[in-house]
């Protein structure tokens, strides 16, 4: 039988690793530590617990998961990193756990996180997300599934990328994304819906035009924050036009960072 453990790996005792897991040369796995079957795991990577990782992942080398964040309002507290199944992380990308008692940064299913990737403390990947390479996400992100970050960008913390949106490489992304948008320049402005994308999801053509109509009600009109939404509302009521509403509606609440703009002078956005 072929040994998954490379000899010069360096396991905790209290590490729960699934048999089927395959760990590579001097790689470091710390206690309470739990991988899933059939992940592996890279040369001289590093996962420090608490730190739960789902089945088939792939973990490339030099990546480093679940140490403290880079906070410094962390105290010691226990929190944790938990990984889906399903993940291609690439080679040095660096994962924080949350600041925070009981807190968590979390990653979905089927993402890929390209080299040189930075998730800080706290931050949320749901589903089918791509990060392209030297992206760092500041505090407390929240990336809804199918989004797409191209590379060598910055994310400010508490920041929200709605599902869909594609945002361009060498952007600041200092306010939030709606979905289905495409984002790019700096300072970053919403450019058109991210086409590409939206045909490439398979999406029929009547939720397309509505999403067509929708940005030009938002972004090539001249009517307030209020005026706009009282349009979209009487677009209807299918799914994605809900989730749109439902994340614009968000992102103008108390706390929250507010919207990029868009290219012109419209909606008030």
């Amino acid at each position: 039988m072929k040994t998954l453990i490379h000899p010069t790996a360096v396991i905790n005792p209290n590490a729960q690793l699934h048999p089927t897991v395959q760990v590579g040369a001097y790689a470091v796995i710390g206690g309470n530590v739990k991988v899933g079957p059939e992940t592996s795991i890279g040369a001289h990577a590093i996962l420090e617990g608490p730190l739960e990782i789902g089945a088939r992942n792939k973990i490339y080398p030099g990546a480093v998961i679940g140490m403290d964040p880079q906070d410094l309002k962390y105290n010691g507290e226990f929190s944790c990193v938990k990984i889906g199944d399903n993940n291609m992380i690439r080679e040095y990308v660096t994962i924080n756990r949350a600041t925070g008692t009981g807190e968590e940064t979390r990653i979905g299913n089927g993402n890929l996180l390209m080299a040189y990737v930075h998730i800080g403390h706290n931050c949320v990947l749901d589903d089918s997300v791509v990060i392209a390479n030297s992206v760092a996400l500041a505090g407390h992100v929240h990336i809804e599934s199918r989004a797409r970050l191209s590379g060598v960008l910055g994310v400010h913390q508490f920041v929200h990328i709605g599902t869909m949106a594609m945002v361009g490489g060498m952007a600041r992304i200092d306010r939030d994304v709606p979905p289905y948008m495409l984002v790019e320049g700096n300072p970053s402005r919403i450019r058109s819906l991210n086409l590409v994308g939206l045909k490439r999801s398979g999406m029929d053509s009547t939720n397309f035009q509505l999403l067509k109509k929708a940005f030009r009600i938002l972004y090539r009109s001249q009517l307030t924050f209020k005026e706009a939404l009282q349009q979209l509302e009487l677009l209807g009521d299918t799914p994605d036009l809900v989730n749109l509403r439902r994340f614009l509606l968000i992102s103008q609440m108390s706390g929250r960072r507010g919207l990029i703009p868009g290219k012109g002078k419209a909606a008030n956005l």
